[in-house]
């Protein structure tokens, strides 16, 4: 006897903690994300794209667009520390740690275009407006 099995729709959220994709070369982070977005879940990325990523992750979001059923594209956001609010000694720890692991303080936000209508972001928060 075979069942079967319903696939449930729902709000798919996955953290990747930047240790993760550290490692990683540019192509393969992009893979990893797009990988994820196409299935239809939100990446919650400790850290930030370097700008030659996130370029990247465009162009091949882009590509993809014409050729994939039902993908419109990719909503990014990213939320990182303000070091002007930071005091002389809080900013110098920041820069130390930043040099030493990278620019992990950050969180980025990239999810589905079909899943998420709108993100809202201030300098202290963000709000992901899901469809």
């Amino acid at each position: 006897m075979v069942k079967k099995i319903k696939k449930l729709k729902g709000l798919g959220l996955q953290v990747i903690p930047f240790s993760e994709v550290q490692e990683l070369s540019i192509s393969q982070r992009v893979k990893k994300i797009l990988n994820i977005v196409l299935g239809n879940r939100i990446v919650i990325l400790h850290g930030r794209l370097r700008p030659e990523e996130e370029a990247r992750l465009i162009e091949d979001t882009m590509a993809l667009v014409d050729h994939v059923k039902n993908f419109k594209g990719i909503e990014l956001a990213v939320i990182e520390p303000n070091p002007r609010s930071m005091g002389f000694f809080l900013k110098m720890k920041h820069g130390i740690a930043r040099k030493l692991v990278g620019n992990n303080t950050a969180l980025t936000i990239i999810g589905p275009a079909t899943v998420i209508k709108e993100i809202k972001r201030d300098p202290k928060k963000l709000e992901l407006m899901l469809r």
